[in-house]
């Protein structure tokens, strides 16, 4: 079992003095990795439904001065030696397909393979049309193409495609990520499309708890949605098993379920309050993390793998 925490990059917490010294004491305790959100630029007029409310509405706490997503994991990377960094998530269509899988080839390279790219297709409108993504209504298509070209570009010495969206060929790329094949893709998000994309190419699948449309709010659900996502992976010929699984929190306290439970050997959990593990996964982490979590948290929560969705 795998911990991790959130980074702002909006508020009086996300000063590079201040990110610095989080991820510094992060790791210092002893988790795994830190999680960091995606917007390019916010649109002062949303209409699109945010996934992660009841109203909808996006959290206005979540608005204001933010930084770019990849530029600040390649900055932080540089202030740690051990804690990885997930995307949480990268909006796919966001970036140009080959320029992005750059990108994140030179920050794994950089900070010696501790990149982990949680993606998802996005939600915002209004923000793929300020930054000129490619068409909202095929953002699925894009997301799906694009994933197959980084892979492509990461594993390939003479990489080649031709889709849609994506083109390339007689082209030299490297140098390639340090981890192989390549990093980890964890698929975010809970609905139908999401979930099949995680068992298609997907190397975890990345739900919010939260989704009210989509609610793993209870272990029951969790592992409904867990037995979807195996039966998915099964009927594409892929190995059930090999799509990891992990969990955003959103919550703690009372209204968090009593008894934690792993579904999956590989399990990993995020979350913007801190969480507690059951005692026997506790023992076998650094005594710091384990101090810090016993004495941060009152409840456990269930766990489940890897980040995703919308920030």
């Amino acid at each position: 079992m795998q911990f991790g925490f959130n980074l702002p990059l909006s508020g009086p917490s996300a000063s590079p003095a201040m990110l610095a010294r989080l991820v510094a004491e992060g790791e210092a305790i002893g988790y795994d990795y830190a999680a960091i959100s995606d917007h390019i630029v916010e649109p002062i007029d949303i209409h699109a439904r945010y996934p992660y409310s009841e109203s909808g509405e996006f959290p206005e706490g979540s608005r204001g001065e933010r930084h770019e997503q990849l530029t600040a994991i390649a900055y932080l990377a540089a202030k740690t030696s051990r804690l990885k960094f997930l995307t949480s998530v990268m909006v796919v269509p966001h970036r140009p397909a080959v320029l992005t899988a750059k990108l994140l080839a030179t920050i794994d390279v950089m900070s010696g393979g501790r990149l982990i790219v949680g993606v998802g297709a996005g939600w915002l409108e209004e923000e793929f049309v300020a930054i000129g993504a490619p068409p909202f209504a095929e953002r699925g298509t894009v997301t799906d193409e694009y994933l197959m070209a980084y892979r492509e570009l990461w594993t390939k010495d003479k990489p080649r495609f031709d889709g849609r969206f994506v083109k390339f060929s007689d082209i030299l790329f490297a140098p390639k990520p340090v981890q192989k094949p390549c990093p980890a893709l964890w698929i975010g998000g809970e609905s139908g499309p999401a979930m099949r994309r995680a068992a298609r190419i997907g190397d975890g699948w990345y739900p919010i708890g939260a989704n009210p449309q989509h609610r793993l709010d209870t272990m029951a659900r969790y592992r409904a949605a867990v037995e979807r996502l195996r039966k998915l992976a099964a009927d594409v010929g892929r190995d059930p098993a090999s799509v990891a699984l992990a969990f955003r929190v959103h919550r703690h306290g009372a209204s968090t379920p009593a008894k934690a439970a792993s579904t999956a050997k590989t399990i990993i959990i995020d979350g913007d309050s801190p969480v507690r593990a059951p005692s026997s996964e506790i023992k076998r982490r650094p005594r710091g993390m384990a101090r810090a979590l016993q004495r941060k948290s009152r409840r456990q929560l269930f766990s489940g793998d890897r980040r995703g969705s919308a920030a």
